[in-house]
Parts: C-alpha cells; structure tokens; sequence
C-alpha cells in the first residue's frame, strides 16, 4: 500500500498467499446497493482468525495470548454487492517480536484485482495482563509461511 498523497493501487491475487472464500449476505448491503464499509472489516477478522484457528495457533476461549488490534486502514477501488461471492487474500507484510501486519486484499469471485485491500495491526499480549509478549515459536512459523 502507498502512505501519502499517493492514491493506492489495487493488488492482483498473486500478491497474497492464503485465501477464503465468503458468501455476501443481503444485509451486508447498505442504502445505496453495495457492500457497506463496515463488513470489508469484518471479513478482514475472519480470513486472519480463520488461519489462525486452522494451523492450531490461535485458542479463541483459552488461550493465554491474545492479539489486539491496533491499527487498521482500507482502501476501495469497486463496489460488491449480495449476492456475489468473494475471495479473501492474505498476506503477513511484517513481523515483529510481539506484533504482526495482516494484510488483505478482497476479490470478487475470480477478479484479476482487489476490489479492496488494507491492513491491520494486531499485537500478541497475555490475556489476563494484557501485556505484549513474544510470538510463540508455532504461531511465528505460521505467520512466516504467508509473509511476503
């Protein structure tokens, strides 16, 4: 993604390493027929907590470290709407000691470019404390097969 005053540019799907399909639902259209901007982030938390879950790194009910979001941005470049399917992309574009960029690009059906991409920022802390701690060796290497 470009920071600045640069217009951002959407992503072709070889730019991402994961992906899941979604379903539009009805209401996730708004007023004026397309996908509302709120949903984009909701499926943003699904394909990264779906990973996760997948590769037995992430205990949504018990377990001792938890990712907190931190940051998040998006960016549109055409409209969705119910009842089309869509692809969500991807892709880890940093990895720190206790943080991790996700980055996520979101495609209609077989489209060639993201219809919207962004990020978010989740950084790992001891569920009870709520203090950052280091990623776990496991969590780490799942991170690192989807880094870019």
């Amino acid at each position: 993604m470009t920071q600045g005053t640069e217009r951002a540019t959407a992503h072709p799907r070889s730019a991402y390493r994961h992906f899941l399909p979604i379903q539009t639902r009805w209401h996730d259209n708004d007023a004026y027929g397309h996908v509302n901007n709120v949903v984009y982030y909701a499926w943003f938390d699904t394909v990264v907590n779906e990973y996760l879950i997948a590769r037995g790194v992430l205990d949504i009910e018990r377990g001792p470290i938890v990712g907190l979001v931190v940051e998040t941005r998006c960016n549109y470049f055409s409209e969705l709407a119910f009842p089309m399917p869509v692809h969500a992309g991807l892709r880890v574009g940093h990895l720190g000691t206790s943080s991790v960029r996700y980055e996520i690009g979101i495609f209609a059906a077989d489209a060639a470019h993201a219809s919207a991409q962004g990020h978010f920022v989740h950084v790992y802390v001891d569920r009870a404390k709520r203090r950052p701690v280091a990623l776990s060796a496991p969590l780490r290497a799942a991170l690192e097969a989807i880094r870019s």
